[in-house]
């Protein structure tokens, strides 16, 4: 049976003083300093969201427990399936624009927007609760699928792309935090992997779906297919969850209350509950900080331009503002600043953001190798590229340096396999060492951290693989083509379905495979390069007992969970 928690015995802020005199939360009664994360009795401070689901979790037995787990899985299924098709699609979407060297490109943009839309959403999360989060990010992700399914120029289909991918990312990372929600510390990973297992099916389905749609339809439906599937699988976890928390208000759990603010109190309240200045300083500061990272190789005279410099140093000096706004004035702090000092969160978010960077080196242009310099199918290439995700983790980017052209496809295999191995402990040790150090008030902020830099870190080695891309293939196609056929490059250059034209064997064709056999290495060496330093990170974690600590401290959690 469910245990129970009233709200009652949760500690209160006066929303009439925040409303009127600001949040004077940091003192207590005896004017004596504290941190911002406790009350003045000692406990934790938690917001409304985060009180609204453990009442919601408290109403719960364990047949609601897990059926809630079965369907966040479907939900997760169908997105990841998506995900996977998308990607198998997207080079011969931009080669169908003209466009196959921006393939990277497209995913810059998205990857820092989903990076820095983390943290306000872990807000909206905390603050408004997770229903409401789960509902805005299914809009989100409808909206960029739906833009895609209409685009007619690279441009709109970019847009579509990098909404959709907010919406993707926010999704998965809610997720993440209701998982975390229904379950113990010690066996939150075990769920986590459970959760993860929908790799197994999509690394073998997608790519096949992906080359069906792509020969027996095109690649709109795709999008329009999922945008009906992901959302029939998304209402009956929001049925779920809204009922149960209305169960929790008919039980007294939850109490409904008249604020008594006015609208511009209201707008007071939550512009200091969401700490929106703190927002709004991390998300301006990042995105000027690697948007140049997208933009330089399109503008004119790249990184010579004056305004790539310029938006690095107001980036540079907007996250210092960011980081003094929250060491010494935000009056509900994003994260507690002591966190930010934490060397397990330090260590595990620089991890994750240095294992990203060093993946997407090489992974960036990958499949569009392997079709090329192996001459595999949409299908088969996407197994081999997938094989990756499902061994999940990383022995070794270097191991990628045995990817040259005369190499055997089983081989590529073997190297996709030993890097998932290797990334996916990492990932999940660095996830676990993060929860293992805050309550459970900061996990979902914590989680949006971590999420941030793995985001940032994959904008940096999309933005490495491009630069190579742009500067090495061009010059290597014009030295290795055919006398009589070098002004061929451009052509070639702009598309996947054209470099596939010519059969293996041909002059050309074999040209083509050496020009890539060349970008692709020296992007291999980029991302092993970075090894080392995922090395140091691991060197910084403590050495936690998960067991003794919730022998010590209790669960995060409360009511029905695993």
């Amino acid at each position: 049976m469910a245990t129970t928690v009233t709200s009652s015995h949760e500690p209160e802020i006066s929303e009439k003083n925040i409303a009127t005199h600001g949040i004077d939360i940091e003192k207590s009664p005896s004017n004596e300093p504290q941190e911002k994360d406790e009350e003045s009795d000692g406990t934790t401070f938690k917001q409304n969201g985060v009180k609204g689901i453990e009442a919601t979790t408290s109403v719960w037995d364990y047949k609601t427990l897990w059926l809630m787990f079965c369907l966040l899985y479907l939900v997760s299924f169908s997105d990841k399936l998506l995900m996977s098709i998308q990607s198998n699609l997207n080079p011969y979407i931009t080669s169908s624009f003209e466009e196959h060297g921006l393939t990277p490109t497209v995913s810059i943009a998205a990857t820092i927007l989903s990076g820095v839309l983390q943290m306000p959403i872990a807000k909206i999360l905390d603050v408004w609760g997770r229903v409401e989060g789960f509902i805005v990010l299914i809009f989100i992700n409808v909206l960029g699928n739906i833009i895609k399914c209409t685009c007619q120029n690279m441009f709109a289909y970019a847009a579509g792309h990098t909404i959709y991918w907010a919406g993707h990312i926010g999704l998965l990372y809610v997720i993440d935090i209701m998982l975390a929600d229904m379950t113990t510390l010690r066996n939150r990973i075990i769920i986590y992997g459970l959760n993860g297992t929908p790799l197994i099916a999509t690394t073998f389905a997608g790519p096949k779906i992906a080359e069906l749609f792509y020969e027996r339809v095109n690649f709109r439906w795709a999008f329009g297919a999922f945008i009906i599937i992901l959302v029939a699988f998304c209402i009956p976890v929001i049925m779920v969850l809204l009922w149960h928390r209305r169960k929790a208000y008919k039980q007294g759990l939850l109490v409904k209350e008249s604020s008594g603010r006015t609208w511009y109190q209201s707008v007071w309240y939550y512009t200091i509950q969401l700490d929106a200045l703190g927002l709004l300083l991390c998300m301006v500061g990042w995105a000027l900080l690697l948007l140049p990272f997208n933009l330089a190789s399109s503008a004119g005279k790249g990184w010579k331009n004056a305004s790539m410099i310029a938006m690095e140093i107001i980036g540079f000096f907007t996250l210092v503002a960011w980081v003094v706004w929250e060491k010494y004035f935000a009056p509900i702090q994003m994260l507690p600043f002591r966190y930010l000092k934490d060397r397990t969160i330090i260590g595990a978010c620089l991890l994750y953001g240095i294992m990203f960077c060093s993946i997407f080196c090489w992974d960036s242009y990958y499949y569009s190798y392997l079709q090329v310099a192996h001459d595999l199918d949409i299908s088969t290439a996407g197994y081999v590229l997938n094989s990756f995700s499902l061994a999940s983790a990383i022995l070794s980017p270097s191991s990628e340096l045995l990817s040259d052209t005369p190499t055997s496809v089983a081989l590529l295999v073997m190297c996709q396999v030993f890097n998932g191995i290797g990334t996916g402990i990492w990932a999940s040790c660095a996830q676990l060492g993060i929860m293992a150090s805050v309550d459970h008030q900061q996990i979902a902020i914590c989680l949006a951290l971590f999420g941030l830099f793995g985001s940032i870190g994959a904008a940096l080695g999309y933005a490495i693989a491009g630069a190579l891309w742009v500067n090495i293939l061009p010059a290597a196609l014009i030295r290795e083509l055919p006398e009589g056929s070098k002004d061929l490059w451009s052509e070639i250059f702009s598309s996947l379905v054209i470099q596939q034209q010519w059969p293996v064997g041909d002059p050309i064709r074999d040209a083509i495979i050496r020009a890539y056999a060349d970008v692709q290495r020296k992007m291999v060496i980029a991302g092993s390069a970075l090894v080392p330093l995922m090395v140091i990170c691991i060197i910084m974690f403590k050495n936690t007992n998960v067991r003794k600590l919730e022998e010590e401290k209790g669960k995060q959690t409360k009511g029905a969970v695993f």
